[in-house]
């Protein structure tokens, strides 16, 4: 009686060791996904801040390929 006794334990603290540790990915994948995110905002506007410096030089013509 003692040795199922002993397995039930360790099953159950097998188990809360693993819901603790997906709470932790969890926590850590919603902080990399907020990071994805205000990195992804800072290239858009990156991106547009440099459309916006190179529009008057395409504009204008002189911008030209160099060998």
């Amino acid at each position: 009686m003692l040795w199922p006794m002993i397995a039930i334990a360790l099953g159950f603290a097998g188990i809360a060791v693993l819901g603790v540790l997906a709470v932790r990915v969890f926590a850590e994948v919603r902080r990399l996904a907020r990071q994805v995110g205000a990195s992804s905002e800072r290239i858009q506007r990156a991106a547009e801040d440099l459309e916006r410096a190179a529009a008057p030089l395409a504009a204008s013509g002189q911008w030209r390929e160099t060998e």
